[in-house]
C-alpha cells in the first residue's frame, strides 16, 4: 500500500484541530473525511464531495462497522430498561446503604469512596471496553451528580479504566485481535509472547495508577482542576457552554410509577451483557481450529478467531431479551411499552450511531490516504535497536490520535514493528509493549476514538470537555512511559 507523502497525515490532523478548537465534533469528522477524499481525486471539488458521500454508504459495507453501529443504538434501549424498571433506583438505594455502613465503620468520605468504587468497576469489566465505558457512567452518573462530582470526573474514570485493563487482561477481543496479528507476523505462541511484552505495557497500567492517585490524595491538575473547582463553588456539573454527548432522556429517565425499586432489574441485565461476551467469541470462533494442543489452546485459539463485533452485538440484543422477560415476568411492562421504549431509546442515540458511522469514514480514508505507513516508513532508515521501542510508542501513539482507532495501528504497526524487531536484533517483547501502548495512548487522547465518545455519551459530559480535562492526564503518562521505553530500549539491547 502507498501513501501520499506529507498529505497523507493532514485530513486527520486537520479533523482533530477543527473539533478541538470548534468543539464542532460532527462537522470535523465529515471536513477531515472531505479533505481526504478530495485529495485521493486530485483536489476535484465534486468528485471528491460525491465520494465522500459514498464513503458514509460504505462504512456500512463492513460488517464489522454495522454491527458496532447497531450496538450502539441499542444500547439506547437498554439504557431506558434498567431505568424504568426501577433498577437504576433499586441499584442507587443498595450502594447508598452500603456507603453509609462502610463510613460507619470507616472514616471514609462518600466522594473518594464512590469514585473508588466506579474505578474497580471500570476494571473489573475488561470483557469489553465499551461495556465498561458504559456500565460505569451510567450506573455511576446519578451517585456523582448527588455528590456534586463534575461529569468530566467521571467520563476521564470511565474511559481510563476502559481500554486500560482490556488490554492488560487480555481474555477478550483485545487480545484475540493481537494474538491474530502476531501470529500472521510468524509468531508461533503469541500468547507467551503477549504474556511477555504485556510486563513492559507500562501506559495503562500508570494510567490505572495516577486515577488511583488522583482519587485518593485529590490531587487534580490542570482543566479538571477548575472543573472541580466549579463544581465545587457553584454546583455546577458541567460548563455553562457545554453540549452532552447524550439526551436527558437517557440520563434521566424516571422509573414507572408505583414499581418497587430492585437492584437486579439492573444487574440481570447487565451481566448479561458482560457474560454473553466470552460466549459468543467462542460461538463465533467455533469450528475455525483445526489444531490444538489442549483445551486450553483450543479455547484460546477459538476466542481469537472470534468476532468481537459480533459477539458485542449478540450480548447486547441477548441482554435487552432477558430483560423483557424479566420485566414481563414481574408485570413493569408490557409489550407495547416494550417496544416502544426499545425505539425511544434508539432514537435517543442515533446521534452517538452517526458519530461513530463518522469516526469510521474518516478512519477508512485515512487507511486509503497511507496515513500510518507514512508515518513509519519515513522514520525507517534512522532507527536503531536502542532507539526502537522508544520511536515506536511515539509513532504508534500519533497514529492512533489521528486516526482515533488503536486496533487499526495495531493491524499497521505490527505489520511493521515486528520485522524492524527481528532486521535489528531489538527486544521483541518491549517492542509489542511499545506498540500496543503507544495505540492504546493515542486512541486514549483522541477525541475521534470510539472509547473516547462512548465514555463521553455515558457519563453525559460534553465530549470537547472530556478530551480536554483527560488529555493532561494522558500525556503526563505518556510522557512518563516514552522515558521508560527510551531508557529500557539502551538497557536490555
Amino acid at each position: 500500500m502507498g501513501h501520499y507523502g506529507i498529505l497523507s497525515v493532514l485530513p486527520p490532523v486537520l479533523a482533530i484541530i477543527f473539533a478541538l478548537k470548534t468543539k464542532q465534533v460532527y462537522v470535523a469528522l465529515i471536513f477531515g473525511t472531505w479533505f481526504g477524499w478530495l485529495i485521493i481525486h486530485h483536489w476535484n471539488i465534486a468528485t471528491g464531495t460525491f465520494a465522500t458521500l459514498e464513503a458514509f454508504v460504505n462504512v456500512f459495507k463492513t460488517p464489522g462497522n454495522t454491527r458496532v453501529i447497531m450496538f450502539s443504538a441499542l444500547v439506547g434501549a437498554l439504557l431506558l430498561f434498567i431505568q424504568y424498571s426501577g433498577g437504576v433506583d433499586g441499584f442507587m438505594i443498595g450502594i447508598g446503604k452500603f456507603i453509609q455502613r462502610v463510613e460507619k465503620k470507616q472514616n471514609i468520605r462518600s466522594r473518594m469512596f464512590v469514585q473508588l468504587l466506579a474505578m474497580i468497576t471500570g476494571v473489573v469489566l475488561f470483557v469489553e471496553t465499551s461495556i465498561s465505558s458504559l456500565t460505569v457512567g451510567t450506573l455511576y452518573r446519578p451517585l456523582f451528580d448527588r455528590l456534586k462530582i463534575p461529569r468530566e470526573k467521571l467520563a476521564y474514570i470511565a474511559d481510563s479504566t476502559s481500554a486500560p485493563s482490556s488490554i492488560l487482561i487480555p481474555i477478550n477481543a483485545w487480545g484475540a485481535f493481537i494474538m491474530g496479528l502476531l501470529l500472521a507476523q510468524g509468531i508461533k505462541n503469541p500468547m507467551i509472547v503477549l504474556g511477555h511484552a504485556l510486563v513492559y505495557d507500562f501506559y495503562p497500567v500508570l494510567t490505572i495508577l495516577l486515577v488511583f492517585l488522583i482519587i485518593v490524595t485529590k490531587k487534580d491538575f490542570g482543566p479538571m482542576a477548575k472543573a472541580e473547582k466549579r463544581t465545587r463553588e457553584t454546583g455546577k456539573l458541567l460548563n455553562d457552554n457545554a453540549h452532552p454527548l447524550i439526551s436527558d432522556t437517557i440520563t434521566s429517565l424516571k422509573a414507572k410509577p408505583d414499581v418497587r425499586p430492585r437492584a437486579y432489574n439492573m444487574y440481570i441485565p447487565i451481566l448479561t451483557m458482560v457474560m454473553m461476551m466470552p460466549v459468543y467469541l467462542l460461538y463465533t470462533g467455533w469450528g475455525s481450529v483445526k489444531n490444538a494442543s489442549g483445551m486450553f489452546d483450543f479455547l484460546a485459539q477459538t476466542i481469537s478467531a472470534g468476532s468481537g463485533s459480533s459477539a458485542v452485538l449478540y450480548s447486547v440484543v441477548t441482554s435487552i431479551l432477558v430483560a423483557m422477560i424479566l420485566y414481563r415476568s414481574q408485570k413493569i411492562m408490557k409489550m407495547k411499552e416494550m417496544v416502544d421504549l426499545t425505539l425511544k431509546g434508539i432514537s435517543e442515540l442515533m446521534p452517538l450511531a452517526l458519530l461513530m458511522m463518522l469516526a469510521f469514514s474518516i478512519s477508512d480514508v485515512s487507511n486509503k490516504l497511507g496515513t500510518g505507513i507514512y508515518v513509519a516508513t519515513i522514520t525507517k532508515t534512522w532507527l536503531t535497536p536502542k532507539l526502537l521501542p522508544f520511536i515506536l510508542f511515539v509513532i504508534s501513539s500519533f497514529i492512533a490520535f489521528s486516526t482515533g482507532t488503536s486496533w487499526g495501528t495495531f493491524a499497521i504497526m505490527m505489520a511493521i514493528s515486528i520485522p524492524m524487531a527481528h532486521a535489528q536484533g531489538a527486544n521483541l517483547y518491549l517492542v509489542v509493549a511499545a506498540t500496543i501502548g503507544g495505540g492504546v495512548f493515542g486512541d486514549h487522547c483522541s477525541p475521534i476514538s470510539d472509547t473516547t465518545i462512548i465514555s463521553s455519551m455515558a457519563s453525559a459530559s460534553d465530549h470537547i470537555d472530556h478530551v480536554n480535562t483527560q488529555l493532561p492526564y494522558a500525556l503526563f503518562i505518556g510522557g512518563i512511559t516514552a522515558v521508560l521505553y527510551l531508557i529500557l530500549g539502551y538497557v536490555m539491547h
